[in-house]
């Protein structure tokens, strides 16, 4: 049997640059990661549909089906799978709807490898929590909480978390109560707290409360000018 400990991750790569993709990818598996580098959209829905990553680095500008496209196809099956998107510096606003439509971090061209890696190592290593890390169900109110399988259910009905979910959601769920503050919240789980960062804390914000809108004694208060606080009954 082989040892999952011992496997290589398998990255999806999407990125129409061939100069770009090859130094990339080169150095990606000198780094121990095993790549799958498509360059266009079609053929990575191809690669999607036929094998598993686990993650995915996806160019946002692709000729023919964009970056969104292909995680939007990924998400339709698949929600714990950690995106990145890659995208121009410019386009605010295609981070903010990279990270809406299920993406759980992005990078703005041009990117450091260093970054990238770091990146990479963050999301594989919350995604894999050795047993001494786990920590059993938790109940928010009317919820249970599995943040180990990355689940959150009500009664009969459960919802699959992204990775980048379930680590928000866990940092307020064992501190219930607890006004928190945007910055230790940004560096504790992004590892930074920038402007374009908080943005995205406020996604993410955003799509927990409406994951737990269906009790009304637990609520994902706003803090004015400090942060948020998870109230629980």
């Amino acid at each position: 049997m082989t040892n999952t400990k011992d496997r290589k991750p398998h990255l999806l790569y999407v990125e129409d640059d061939q100069s770009l993709g090859f130094v990339t990818r080169d150095n990606l598996e000198m780094q121990g990661y095993r790549i799958t580098h498509c360059t266009d959209g079609q053929s990575a829905l191809e690669a999607i549909s036929s094998q598993t990553f686990d993650l995915c680095i996806l160019d946002v500008m692709l000729p023919g089906i964009d970056g969104f496209e292909i995680a939007e196809r990924i998400r339709s099956r698949d929600q714990q799978t950690p995106i990145i998107f890659l995208t121009a510096k410019s386009l605010q606003e295609d981070r903010l709807h990279g990270l809406r439509i299920g993406g759980d971090d992005y990078l703005t061209k041009p990117f450091s490898l260093e970054e990238l890696i770091l990146k990479i190592e963050v999301f594989l290593r919350r995604s894999r929590y050795s047993p001494e890390e786990e920590q059993g169900p938790l109940n928010l109110g009317n919820y249970l909480f599995d943040s180990s399988n990355l689940m959150l259910s009500l009664g009969d009905d459960s919802r699959q978390l992204t990775q980048r979910e379930a680590d928000l959601l866990r940092y307020f769920a064992v501190r219930p109560n607890e006004v928190l503050k945007r910055a230790d919240i940004l560096k504790a789980i992004w590892g930074d707290d920038d402007y374009f960062l908080g943005r995205s804390l406020d996604v993410f914000i955003s799509r927990l409360r409406k994951y737990l809108k269906d009790d009304p004694e637990v609520k994902l208060e706003n803090i004015h000018g400090v942060g948020f606080r998870l109230v629980l009954p």
